[in-house]
């Protein structure tokens, strides 16, 4: 039986960064023709291997083989002519130009002695492309009439269309609907059946055991191995990839219920929140449950002030509270976590320790309305430690953090506010499971210390995990309350649904 070869080979390829060894002799191989799943905690150094294969970054040591050649791959322009192609998880597409114009950007083609674009040319080779991977669509469509999953076909057109024979995605199911991620797996097949090597990076284990064919998982930017995906269970994964085994994925903690913190009446926002009404103790975390429009992140802003409430009423401590903007809710002791941290949790250019002080700079003002860094400093040093927030020092830029480390430093940020209701949005979301068991364990801490935790969550074992109870909004209404012994994930669905029991 012929062996097969690796289409693509990286051995022992080496990086650093002032302050941080990001790689250390790793090792990959993809075939052409499978998907290879690169998985690991954030900051594991899968962003940075790739960004590597893909010309972004360069190597400090090692090699990169290309049907069995070393190939040199200094810059973008160098991986597009070895046939590499990354897919990023920001897609990349000009929303005001049609999908041809996005597929031949920066490759369009000329025709005649006036070099006049030749737009038949390539809205007939788009056309072929589309119909390639069974997408059916005009090539003149304006990409901003188009939803994320079919811009997400756009970008794998774009790698087809420069023939690329190794296309990266990273984390490509993160906004897509189970339907559209569905149409992604069935082209990502017709991608292999046509010989390409797909490596595929995802925090979503299910997702890798559907569709990729093997496995290498990095740690601390170190390789620790790698298997075909048929041969190991989602387990075994876990233990590689955080170097321990997780037992208790949800380490819940049944801490002693105080006095309500929050309590809203017949909340309103316009069409999207209509007449809710909950509550949520000390000690206690408060799940909230819904499918996607379901109105859970409206009536969040609503009471931090961000949406201003139509009607309804919002008690904080037993007292009613009149709430116009999140100043006056961050006084009255309500934090507000947001589900995009990129656009809404962070400044990107500043540091952690920027980010960490920047809702609490009253308490560092001196006598002379300064800012006092060395007591700043030491509450910032104090809250990385407590957290475990992984970062060379707390002047390095939060934007070169991995995605779990920026949400713990966001939730530093609010506990250094000292507040009485914590409000958190999609807290795992684009998380590994490492960093998971790590931020559950932080809110466990709050619920000792008698903080409120209103948790929203897409992600049903995560809400029946860590949850004390749960409500379930459906179109804007609160369709059903479940004790933690009554939840399940079919009884949220069928509230999630509007269907009765």
């Amino acid at each position: 039986m012929e062996i097969k070869k690796p289409l693509l080979e990286m051995i022992n390829i080496s990086k650093s960064f002032p302050g941080v060894k990001a790689l250390q002799n790793v090792n990959l191989k993809a075939y052409g023709g499978e998907a290879l799943a690169l998985v690991g905690e954030n900051g594991a150094g899968k962003s940075t291997l790739m960004k590597i294969l893909s010309g972004v970054y360069k190597k400090d040591e090692g090699k990169i083989l290309i049907d069995g050649n070393e190939v040199n791959v200094s810059g973008i322009s160098d991986a597009e002519n070895l046939g590499i192609s990354i897919i990023h998880q920001e897609l990349s597409l000009l929303p005001n130009l049609t999908i041809y114009e996005n597929i031949f950007l920066g490759n369009e083609k000329y025709s005649g002695a006036f070099r006049k674009l030749d737009k038949k040319y390539m809205k007939e080779k788009s056309t072929e492309l589309l119909s390639k991977i069974g997408f059916k669509i005009k090539p003149d469509t304006i990409v901003k009439n188009l939803n994320v999953g079919e811009m997400q076909m756009i970008e794998i057109i774009k790698a087809i269309s420069k023939n690329s024979k190794i296309i990266i995605m990273d984390e490509p199911t993160t906004a897509l609907t189970d339907v559209e991620t569905k149409k992604l797996f069935e082209v990502i097949e017709k991608l292999k059946s046509h010989g390409i090597a797909i490596i595929y990076i995802s925090h979503r284990l299910d997702e890798i055991f559907q569709i990729c064919d093997s496995v290498t998982v990095l740690r601390d930017g170190k390789y620790i191995g790698d298997a075909k995906v048929k041969q190991v269970s989602k387990d075994d994964l876990i233990a590689m990839m955080v170097g321990r085994k997780l037992d208790e994925q949800f380490p819940y903690r049944d801490e002693k219920k105080g006095e309500v913190l929050l309590k809203v009446e017949n909340l309103c926002y316009k069409n999207k929140v209509k007449n809710v009404s909950f509550y949520v103790r000390e000690g206690e975390i408060l799940g909230i449950a819904g499918l996607m429009g379901s109105g859970r992140t409206e009536a969040a802003k609503t009471i931090f002030g961000e949406y201003k409430k139509s009607s309804g009423d919002i008690y904080v401590g037993g007292k009613k509270v009149n709430i116009n903007s999140p100043k006056d809710a961050i006084e009255y002791g309500i934090a507000y976590l947001s589900e995009d941290r990129k656009k809404e949790g962070i400044v990107l250019n500043m540091s952690v320790r920027e980010n960490m002080s920047i809702c609490n700079l009253k308490k560092y003002e001196n006598s002379l309305k300064r800012i006092d860094k060395k007591e700043e400093l030491e509450d910032v040093n104090t809250y990385i430690k407590k957290l475990s927030v992984k970062t060379p020092s707390p002047a390095q830029l939060i934007k070169n953090l991995s995605g779990g480390n920026q949400q713990k430093a966001i939730i530093a940020k609010w506990i250094m506010v000292s507040p009485k209701v914590l409000i958190i949005d999609e807290p795992t979301r684009g998380i590994d499971v490492g960093a998971k068991k790590e931020i559950y364990e932080v809110l466990n801490e709050l619920k000792k210390m008698g903080k409120a935790i209103i948790m929203i969550s897409s992600d049903m074992p995560e809400i029946l995990g860590v949850s004390d109870r749960i409500i379930v909004m459906s179109e804007g209404k609160l369709s059903g309350e479940l004790s933690r012994k009554e939840a399940t994930q079919e009884n949220i669905m069928k509230y999630a649904v509007s269907i009765n029991n």
